[in-house]
């Protein structure tokens, strides 16, 4: 059986799978809090012990950069490394992937129920698949198809340079070099990035900022979630607000356009992350769709590729047991499987 997890600063969840039953259906699960445990190693073993399944392989996707088998957790002191877990919890291998690569290698898995679509297009089964995701920082990935699966590919995407498309929007590449030296997506399209697009159009008197979300601002740690909700609020909304999510939705659109020209995600492209579904609102008024859409020329070629937003909450780890279940059998090229009403 085996032991697949999705390792992130915050929480950390853990599921066990038997390869007959697929990514959907786990025979045990359960979310921990990360900073609880001094290790994944002793958070794991805790885990199988409550369940005392014969675990004998595992995969994790961890937030954070995986190189030669080991990978330091953003957020986390944790320093992890594949020669360790095999050891420490007797398995005779585990593989380590970044928490968006497991993202990509969900993507083929999930069903109508996991998806809101933005635009419908003309998806081509044969085509390329792009993953956007807007968190803390701005994760790409994409899958292309060999055969009659598909093989994950990571991407650093997110750290190219950010093109302005309008006047507003130079104004705030203007603001970035002047702040940072570079200003790539991930200083735009973030949870990073949105306080950066809050604070140029409150310098550039672009709308007038509240008294009530500034004083919220002062005494935060993370000023990402009182922009959206006073942005996205049932009470009285933030102007200034509103215009800082209405840019952020207008540059992921741009962003999302791009990477599906450059891999050619005639197949779909899924936003991913936990700001997206957090602002679906903001992305069904339309400035996606259209920056997404304006690429010129090419613009009836974008009007055809799909776009979902990616709803399953713990798409990291269907991802991860993906991974773990197809290395495990003939590699990790995998096969769509029919998307049915159950999403099993």
């Amino acid at each position: 059986m085996l032991l697949a997890g999705d390792i992130g600063g915050t929480k950390t969840a853990l599921a066990i799978y038997a390869p007959e039953d697929g990514p959907r259906a786990p025979l045990a699960t359960a979310t921990f809090p990360s900073a609880d445990y001094p290790s994944l190693e002793a958070l794991a073993r805790e885990f199988l012990k409550e369940n005392r399944l014969p675990v004998d392989r595992a995969s994790f996707g961890v937030a954070g950069p995986v190189s030669g088998g080991r990978s330091k957790a953003t957020n986390l002191p944790w320093r992890i490394d594949e020669a360790r877990l095999e050891e420490e919890l007797g398995l005779g291998s585990a593989y380590l992937i970044n928490d968006l690569e497991a993202v990509a290698h969900a993507t083929p898995f999930l069903g109508p129920g996991d998806l809101y679509t933005l635009q419908t297009g003309e998806p081509d089964p044969e085509g390329a698949l792009a993953v956007v995701a807007p968190g803390t920082g701005l994760g790409e990935a994409f899958l292309t198809r060999e055969g009659r699966g598909y093989r994950a590919h990571p991407s650093e995407g997110g750290h190219a340079d950010f093109a302005p498309r309008n006047e507003v929007q130079v104004g705030l590449l203007r603001h970035l070099l002047g702040r940072f030296g570079h200003a790539s997506y991930e200083r735009v399209v973030s949870g990073l990035g949105l306080p950066n697009i809050y604070e140029h159009l409150r310098e550039a008197g672009h709308a007038e900022a509240s008294p009530r979300v500034a004083g919220e601002l002062s005494r935060a740690d993370d000023p990402t979630p009182v922009i959206v909700n006073a942005a996205l609020g049932d009470g009285e909304r933030c102007g200034l607000c509103v215009a800082t999510l209405d840019l952020f939705v207008s540059v992921l659109g741009a962003q999302a356009g791009n990477l599906a020209l450059t891999v050619l995600a005639t197949g779909g492209v899924f936003l991913g992350g936990g700001i997206s579904p957090r602002v679906l609102p903001a992305l069904e008024r339309g400035g996606f769709v259209a920056a997404f859409g304006s690429k010129g020329r090419f613009s009836g070629f974008m009007g055809r590729v799909p776009v979902h937003v990616i709803l399953h909450k713990q798409a990291a780890l269907v991802g991860a047991a993906c991974y773990g279940l197809e290395t495990y059998g003939e590699g990790a090229i995998f096969e769509r499987i029919p998307q049915r009403g159950d999403d099993r």
